[in-house]
């Protein structure tokens, strides 16, 4: 089986390519922009595989996906390019727009042409898949707002969408065209939403490798509002296996959310972050010395929480990290792997805060 896999020198996509790679007899060809959070260094162990092809291509440029779709001429895509970082958006949302919404609808309609054109067998086994996010859905009732556990709902397959930033409208947009490519022109498409990722290779805006590398450096560690915004974590090479289970074996139309089970609240993260760098890095003064509290960000989520259970009972998936386990793991990673951080950040990035509206954006809302 040939999987073209777009985004795939990502934080998310470099994880699937180098499951496939390592655990399975299919063939990778790697479509990526390679914008400042694209590294093919994130690939190394994989690069020479015979399997494993890369192609530098824009999923707006159409030409060049065609030639693509020709050339290497794929049994499934798995869709995965995307601008994915909430404070970006906020502050730039236009490539939010380019990127995830036009840039979807582009790979859809290179995808059908290449799919009309395919024997009826060969049609019938093709797959588009699109990985997108729990944010589509909003945001949960949090603990400090409800009477009783029992009101502590999960996001399911049939949750109704309301995005709050630009990044997750975008997202929701590209899932809504992906479901009416099914519908209207019957192309075979199935969709997946997740939790937030973790682990290795993620690049350092996000909030685990932000803390620590923040901390290593004795920088501050920001702590958005009271730092109680609950989020549920997947490991991501957990995720990375659900993603190849849907692709061969979920159902054309079905949706299948993935999830890690484990909801911690932001500033929980960050203070077990500190313990474990406490433990592997001690030096004089305790990391949680570090924490600062900052502006929270502008409409932010108060907590996503996914019910995988779908993935479970019909495709025989769980997550086989505990947050605890893969949490250890991504901070001995970072630990271990001191100089990819450092050559994944070209300049434009350098840990600052982002996701802050100056006075000037202000007028624009």
């Amino acid at each position: 089986m040939k999987i073209l896999v777009t985004g795939g020198a990502g934080f998310i996509g470099s994880a699937v390519v180098r499951h496939i790679i390592n655990n399975t007899q299919d063939s990778v060809i790697n479509v990526d922009k390679l914008t400042y959070a694209g590294n093919l260094e994130s690939l190394v162990s994989v690069e020479k595989d015979e399997r494993y092809a890369f192609e530098q291509v824009d999923i707006c440029d159409r030409a060049e996906l065609d030639r693509v779709f020709d050339e290497h001429k794929p049994d499934a895509v798995m869709h995965l390019a995307a601008e994915s970082h909430v404070d970006r958006s906020i502050i730039g949302p236009a490539d939010f727009i380019q990127t995830n919404i036009v840039g979807t609808y582009t790979l859809l309609e290179a995808t059908r042409a290449y799919w009309n054109d395919l024997s009826a067998g060969e049609k019938t086994a093709f797959r588009f898949h699109h990985i997108s996010t729990d944010e589509v859905y909003g945001d949960l009732p949090h603990p400090d707002e409800v009477r009783n556990s029992e009101e502590l709902t999960l996001f399911t397959e049939t949750t109704p969408y309301a995005p709050s930033s630009p990044y997750s409208a975008s997202k929701a947009s590209s899932d809504h065209l992906v479901r009416a490519w099914l519908r209207t022109y019957g192309l075979p498409t199935i969709v997946t939403n997740c939790s937030n990722n973790y682990g290795p290779y993620h690049f350092p805006e996000k909030l685990i490798p932000l803390v620590i590398l923040n901390a290593l450096e004795g920088k501050s560690l920001p702590i958005y509002g009271k730092g109680d915004q609950i989020r549920d974590w997947l490991y991501v090479e957990d995720h990375a296996r659900a993603l190849y289970k849907v692709v061969t074996e979920g159902l054309i139309g079905e949706t299948y959310n993935i999830g890690g089970h484990n909801e911690k609240k932001n500033l929980e993260v960050v203070q077990t972050i500190c313990e474990i760098l406490d433990e592997l890095m001690p030096k004089d003064a305790p990391y949680a010395d570090q924490i600062t509290y900052v502006t929270d960000r502008p409409g932010h989520d108060r907590r996503y929480a996914i019910d995988a259970c779908k993935m479970s009972k019909e495709l025989n998936w769980l997550p086989e990290e505990t947050f605890e386990t893969g949490l250890r793991k991504t901070v001995q990673w970072y630990l271990d792997n001191q100089i990819w951080s450092q050559r994944v950040q070209d300049g434009s990035y350098q840990r600052e805060r982002l996701g802050v509206i100056s006075s000037s954006q202000e007028g624009d809302k």
